[in-house]
């Protein structure tokens, strides 16, 4: 046995989130790792039974009636105070629903209007998911704003008198680069902008910080660490002093201050509700609810998260280092704590035949065009002998 394999075993008994991993249905994996998760998450062993009830006696039996007696209407503000803590958010700050698409719609066009009159300028972090800077594009165009695009790095000089809303990622999805949310949102909160931030790639896997960071407007995605589900709903963040002034450009009944008295005119309820827009989808709501109940552990919490999501991220890397013949690949995610997010992205010229081979071998990542194999690690259900024999099927494939 290789000292490293040996040293996986070594972990796995040492690791107090080991007995987390039976919350969730991975039986079938057998000798196959699943490192896929940071962009679907495995599904929680307590879901297809919580979604059982659902249908049969919430939908069946009561039908109308669960509006009020399962608690379904008020069902995006009280999931969204589950999330609350898992981002930094004190509650009623965040509301559950529609997609991370629409979310970012609502959040930049509702930056600008914050912002106020003389800031005609979107910055968007240039290496963004393809989806947030068509979001922008259109955002820009209905509020008289013009585009442009910057490196994270680089949003503290490009700030100007005239931006209005900075949009950024908090872990880059392609590398895998964690950046700096706190002194990054200063720098824009000090310029007069409004900043919102992207946590698809944080939220469940690392501490976030919105309340004590200052953030202004946050969204993100529910079925990757979170484990919510395929096209499970997304969610928004409205900093508490900003919600009485925040102008959503997707008012609907749902969000309205007397939603069912059928106004003609379009009042805002108060607090996070303002972001609601129709009627809520139930089926993935409370799947999304269920999910969320492993964090109810008490052995679980997001510090203890991200110190196994490092230790993970870190041993892989060692035991990629070891195996795979020098030159095959190129880490491209940053060695650095600090800098790192919950995967590993690396660099291969054939990285999509790669990947394929992988997959068929039973080592589940991603491939992101052109040349780079990307490895999620989801702390709650990952142990460190399936990070190494990985690693080892890795290097045989690339031989």
């Amino acid at each position: 046995m290789s000292d490293l394999r040996e040293r996986a075993y070594e972990l796995d008994a040492a690791d107090q989130l080991a007995a987390v991993r039976a919350d969730f249905v991975l039986d079938d994996l057998g000798d196959g790792v699943y490192l896929d998760g940071n962009s679907l998450g495995a599904l929680p062993a307590n879901v297809p039974g919580r979604l059982d009830e659902v249908v049969r006696r919430e939908w069946g039996q009561l039908r109308i009636r669960s509006w009020s007696e399962s608690g379904w209407w008020t069902a995006p503000e009280r999931i969204g105070d589950r999330i609350a803590p898992l981002v930094g958010a004190a509650p009623g700050r965040i509301v559950v629903g529609d997609s991370t698409s629409v979310n970012v719609f609502k959040a930049l066009v509702g930056a600008v209007r914050l912002a106020g009159q003389g800031r005609d300028e979107i910055l968007v972090d240039a290496a963004t998911f393809p989806t947030d800077g068509y979001i922008a594009a259109s955002a820009a165009r209905l509020t008289g704003c013009t585009v442009r695009a910057v490196a994270p790095g680089e949003v503290p000089g490009a700030l100007t008198s005239r931006t209005a809303a900075v949009l950024l990622n908090h872990v880059d999805y392609r590398t895998g680069r964690l950046h700096d949310l706190p002194s990054l949102t200063a720098a824009v909160r000090a310029a007069g902008a409004v900043s919102v931030w992207d946590l698809c790639h944080s939220a469940g896997a690392l501490p976030v910080g919105l309340d004590e960071h200052g953030v202004d407007l946050a969204v993100g995605c529910t079925y990757k660490f979170l484990n919510g589900g395929p096209g499970s709903p997304a969610y928004l963040y409205v900093r508490g002093e900003h919600q009485a002034a925040f102008d959503s450009p997707l008012p609907g009944w749902n969000s309205h201050a007397e939603p069912f008295g059928m106004r003609a005119q379009y009042t805002a309820a108060d607090g996070a509700v303002r972001g609601r827009v129709g009627t809520p989808d139930i089926l993935s709501m409370l799947a999304l609810e269920a999910a969320l109940e492993v964090w109810s552990r008490p052995d679980v919490s997001v510090a203890a998260v991200r110190a196994k999501s490092l230790a993970l991220t870190d041993f892989f890397l060692e035991c990629v280092e070891a195996y795979v013949p020098a030159g095959r690949v190129e880490p491209v995610t940053p060695v650095a704590h600090a800098e790192r997010g919950s995967q590993v992205a690396l660099r291969c010229a054939d990285a999509g035949a790669v990947m394929e081979r992988l997959v068929a071998a039973g080592v589940v990542g991603d491939f992101r065009a052109p040349d780079v194999l990307r490895f999620g690690f989801t702390p709650l259900y990952l142990g460190f002998a399936e990070v190494e024999r990985a690693a080892r099927v890795l290097a045989e494939t690339v031989s």
